[in-house]
């Protein structure tokens, strides 16, 4: 492979001070570095922060896009991945532009593309950047598309030094499931786990962080996900084609066994032998219980769906993807998602 140069532009979350999050910028980072690419980071929310003046954030969110121009022109990078980054202006891509004439752009989004915000975000890119890449696949990319650039699906990526554990090898945990995330009154998921939770009472260790538990971020994240034996993938809105939050490469990639809706076309990476699909509370609930009591059987599925995890979405892997992708390449090996490329 080429010795690329990539500058990734994201949010680091420097000023968590380590409480930090497993996103995948990071695992694109490592990816980069697993393939042999030199790489340079710049968070642009903290960025902006730091150079505020007076605490004034829109001040510093123009003096940080003065200050990725002359990173770009530093570091000279081939290749420029942008997160969210609301503070970086399309004005200042096109600077880098001028500034490095051969560059290639590249917006990446996570967010599910029937929110708004998230849309809104892909259409500020579209003219802008070389190729957009979403974890969300189906027609709705051919949105973005402008006969210049290309819109494709991204899986969530995973990383060995982050999914750094096999839960599916053990046998002790602190507790037998969870769900993290903020459910409230009206999203599905809530609904779903209000039916859930009493089929379960009595019958099995059960945190849901979030709700009846405090949100957990950081090292206790992490922890929590090394002593779960079963996990809850459950996204506000299920059936986007392949969409799912980034939880779902924590909990897989970490060899947790992973129920998740079978609404979400999946079915086209996992097996019933890697993860388990559910339709509805009666059948979750059902399943939950039935592994709950067959450690063999939950222990057997959990590892085979943290390897597929990461043979297919590892994060070098997505990287080279979307690396061949956005510059037009032959594509160097069968990547299973290939098809939602829209140009």
């Amino acid at each position: 492979m080429k010795p690329h140069r990539i500058l990734l532009v994201d949010n680091l979350m420097i000023r968590r001070y380590g409480n930090l999050r497993m996103g995948p910028g990071r695992k694109l980072n490592c990816g980069a570095v697993r393939n042999g690419w030199r790489i340079c980071e710049f968070s642009d929310r903290d960025m902006a922060r730091l150079l505020a003046p007076l605490g004034i954030r829109s001040w510093g969110g123009r003096i940080a896009n003065r200050k990725l121009l002359l990173t770009a022109k530093n570091f000279r990078p081939d290749i420029m991945l942008l997160g969210h980054c609301d503070y970086v202006s399309n004005d200042t891509l096109c600077a880098i532009r001028s500034a490095l004439p051969g560059i290639r752009i590249a917006h990446f989004n996570v967010d599910p593309l029937w929110q708004e915000r998230t849309r809104a975000q892909m259409a500020e890119r579209m003219e802008s950047c070389d190729a957009l890449f979403a974890t969300t696949a189906g027609e709705v990319l051919r949105t973005w598309t402008t006969g210049r650039n290309v819109v494709a699906y991204m899986p969530n990526p995973s990383d060995p030094s982050m999914e750094n554990q096999d839960n599916g090898s053990k046998t002790s945990f602190d507790r037998d499931l969870f769900f993290a995330g903020n459910p409230r009154d009206g999203d599905p998921r809530w609904d779903l786990l209000r039916d859930l939770l009493p089929r379960l009472k009595g019958k099995l260790r059960v945190d849901v962080f979030g709700a009846d538990r405090p949100s957990i971020w950081g090292a206790e994240y992490e922890e929590v996900l090394a002593t779960s034996k079963m996990s809850l993938n459950l996204n506000r809105r299920e059936g986007d084609k392949w969409y799912s939050s980034d939880r779902i490469a924590h909990l897989m990639g970490y060899g947790i066994l992973t129920f998740q809706s079978a609404k979400n076309c999946m079915q086209r990476f996992f097996s019933d032998s890697e993860t388990v699909w559910f339709d509805g509370a009666d059948d979750l609930a059902e399943k939950i219980l039935r592994y709950h009591g067959d450690d063999a059987a939950r222990a057997a599925v959990a590892s085979a769906g943290r390897a597929r995890y990461h043979a297919l979405f590892g994060g070098a892997r997505v990287l080279k993807f979307m690396v061949e992708t956005m510059l037009g390449e032959d594509y160097s090996e069968p990547y299973e998602w290939a098809e939602e490329v829209y140009r």
